[in-house]
Formats: structure tokens, C-alpha cells, sequence
């Protein structure tokens, strides 16, 4: 065992979320440790893949604000690095016309004056061919989004991280935090202190609050991340401009099903149920559930004429979910250089520099670009305990 090494803060967990938080502590010269229990690069936790949707279009406006400045941030790292990480697709939204969740998607998108388009049933099939638009749906494009290359974008802040100066440890699993004025964290491989601790461990996140006396309500589920083949290679290709997609809600299901064009397996295109089963986050593999496949198929058959209603591939990632599916960013009630952000619902990628400078300025005791009341703890009193 290695004996203790003194660092400005230690960041447990190095997906994107952890992986941005040491990059912007770094950048305000605190001397930063990464720590991650798996070797890097890895599958096991929810920053994995190659690409994950970029969007403004939200129900809530908070978080289309916050995305302001995270497309800002994603530019500036491509433009440090020199590495392309985003390509606009647009995102097609479609929803009953008169259910809330469509409206709140297309009211908060005009409000926030997001460059967008609205498509009417006449002239759909014109602008976005190959699917169908159901009855009663209408369908909105926010033109800015579109798809972030993930496993690329995680590298490259790691790396600019490290260039920095800041310290990467993997392969090192945290067995004990010691809160103090000085906080002591223990690893498989060492004892290192620190002035302060960032927690930014996903589905993880439970069992190192515990060793601090703190569990928020969390659910950890494992997705099944689908891919289904084109019927003629080309038709949902990245390449023709054909969008990523956000079904808001239909008869089948009360949960999103989201999608993005054929790219990280040429011929075939993603599609996903926006929710899985409970699991063990060290068990994952244990968890088979495949429910979700039945209402996949009935909407591909429907909306999709151009896909094979079979999955060609199947992949998996964790979300670790909160009971109103927003984040958690916050300090530590009883420690307050112990600060955590968790419970990013499948949904919290796009956020990662965000996110990284919102847990930067809470660590560094300064006050939050934004306004954190959505995503505080004591939204969850009678849910969150004491782990003592």
C-alpha cells in the first residue's frame, strides 16, 4: 500500500460527470486525483458507447437554459483538443398533439427561442422520410441537437485533464472515505488525503455515501441499448442528415423511446426504451429483463417501415435514477468539503461540463452559475437517511 498522498481534492468516479469536475478543477489550478475503480477505458458503468444524444429540446426550462452554456463548453473543448465530439443531426420530437408532455417540449422550445422548426402531417413525410407519423401526433425539430461521440468526448477531457497536471489512478477501488478537515480515502492500492472530495460515482454512488453516514433514494436499473437493421443501408444514416428522435409518449408505453441515425454499427439504427430493470450495479449481467423489446417491436413495425423489427444488437448501460428524475448537486449536510453529484437518469451526459463546473464551484465554496434548488437534497427528506 502506498502511504498518504496530499491533494487540493480527490474525484471518485471518472465517467463523464467526474471526468469534467477534475478537468475544471484542474483549470482553476487545484491539484486534482481521479480516481476510478475499473480500467479505463470500461462498459461497466453509464458514460460508455460511442454516442449519446445533445438537445435543448426539455420539458423544463431549467435545463434548457443550462444547456446554453454546455454547448458552449463542449465548442471549447473541441476547439482546445482539436477533436471533433458533436455532429447536429436536429432532434425530431413527436407526441400527441394534445398531451402535456409534447406541449411542454414545444412551449419551452418557442419560449427559450431555440432554433426549431414545426412540421405539419401535410408536408412530414417530405422533411423526415422513412417514418410515420401517428395519428393525433404532432412533431417539432430542435435544429441544434444532435449526437455527441461519448467514448471520444470521455477520452479527450481525460486527456486534457492529465495535461493539466491533474493525476489519473484506475483500477483503484475506493474501501473507505474518513470525513474530516482533512478527508482520508482509502483504495485497493493506497491512502490518499485530501482538502476536499467530489463523489461523482453513478450507480455506485450509495455505497461511498454510506461510508460518510449519508443514502439518497436511488435506483439503480440496467437499459437495453438496441440496435435494429435498415432494410436498404442508408435510409436512417447519419450521413443524410436523418435526426435523432424523441417519442414523447403513445399507447404502448408511458416512458420515452428515444433514437439516434445509423453510425457506431454502420446499416443499423438505435432505438431504446428510456427505462430498464432494477439491478445490482456489481450484478448487472444477472438482470435480463426484456420486456421492453415487445413495445420496441409494435412501434418500429409502425413508425419505422424502413427497420427490421428484430434487434440486430444488443448492448447494455446503467441509469441510476432519482424519484423526479432530476439531478443531484449538492453538499454533504454534515461535511461540507464533501460534495456529490448523482442520479443523472439516463439523461445527464450532455450536462457533463455543466455539471463539472457546477460541482467545481460547490467544492470551491463559490456561488453556482445556476440556480441548484431543483437538484438539492432536501427535495428527498423523508426519502434520504443517515447511513450510521
Amino acid at each position: 500500500m502506498s502511504t498518504n498522498w496530499e491533494y487540493d481534492c480527490i474525484v471518485i468516479g471518472a465517467g463523464v460527470q467526474g471526468s469534467f469536475t477534475a478537468y475544471q478543477l484542474a483549470e482553476k489550478k487545484q491539484k486534482t486525483l481521479l480516481l476510478e475503480q475499473f480500467i479505463l477505458p470500461h462498459t461497466r458503468g453509464s458514460s460508455h458507447g460511442q454516442t449519446r444524444i445533445i438537445r435543448k429540446a426539455y420539458e423544463q426550462g431549467f435545463y434548457t437554459h443550462m444547456m446554453e452554456e454546455s454547448y458552449e463548453l463542449w465548442a471549447q473543448l473541441e476547439q482546445e483538443a482539436g477533436v471533433k465530439l458533436y455532429r447536429q443531426t436536429g432532434l425530431l420530437v413527436m407526441g400527441p398533439e394534445d398531451s402535456q408532455s409534447y406541449q411542454l417540449y414545444k412551449n419551452n422550445l418557442q419560449k427559450n427561442k431555440v432554433p426549431m422548426a414545426i412540421l405539419n402531417r401535410d408536408t412530414f413525410s417530405q422533411h423526415i422520410p422513412n417514418v410515420n407519423l401517428a395519428v393525433g401526433d404532432g412533431a417539432v425539430v430542435d435544429i441544434t441537437a444532435g449526437v455527441l461521440y461519448a467514448d471520444r468526448a470521455l477520452k479527450t477531457v481525460q486527456r486534457q485533464f492529465e495535461k493539466l497536471g491533474g493525476v489519473i489512478r484506475d483500477n483503484e477501488k475506493v474501501t473507505d472515505i474518513k470525513p474530516g478537515p482533512v478527508v482520508t480515502v482509502s483504495t485497493s492500492a493506497g491512502v490518499y488525503r485530501a482538502k476536499s472530495v467530489v463523489i461523482t460515482a453513478g450507480p455506485w454512488a450509495n455505497k461511498l455515501l454510506a461510508h460518510t453516514g449519508l443514502q439518497l433514494p436511488l435506483k439503480v436499473v440496467k437499459v437495453n441499448v438496441y440496435y435494429w437493421k435498415e432494410k436498404v443501408p442508408g435510409t436512417y444514416d447519419v450521413k443524410q442528415r436523418f435526426p435523432c428522435f424523441l417519442l414523447t409518449e403513445c399507447e404502448e408505453t408511458k416512458y420515452h423511446i428515444y433514437g439516434l441515425p445509423s453510425n457506431e454499427y454502420p446499416g443499423l439504427m438505435k432505438i431504446c426504451y428510456h427505462i430498464g430493470g432494477e439491478t445490482d450495479p456489481d450484478e448487472r449481467d444477472k438482470q435480463t429483463d426484456r420486456s421492453d423489446i415487445d413495445i420496441l417491436q409494435r412501434i418500429i413495425a409502425r413508425c419505422f417501415p424502413g427497420l427490421v423489427p428484430e434487434p440486430a444488437v444488443v448492448e447494455s448501460c446503467m441509469y441510476t435514477m432519482t424519484p423526479d428524475q432530476h439531478f443531484v448537486l449538492d453538499r454533504h449536510p454534515s461535511h461540507s468539503n464533501i460534495v456529490f453529484g448523482a442520479g443523472f437518469s439516463g439523461h445527464g451526459f450532455k450536462f457533463g461540463p455543466i455539471i463539472g463546473k457546477l460541482l467545481c464551484e460547490l467544492i470551491l465554496g463559490e456561488v453556482p452559475s445556476y440556480d441548484l434548488s431543483p437538484f438539492r437534497i432536501r427535495r428527498f427528506q423523508d426519502q434520504t437517511k443517515s447511513a450510521l
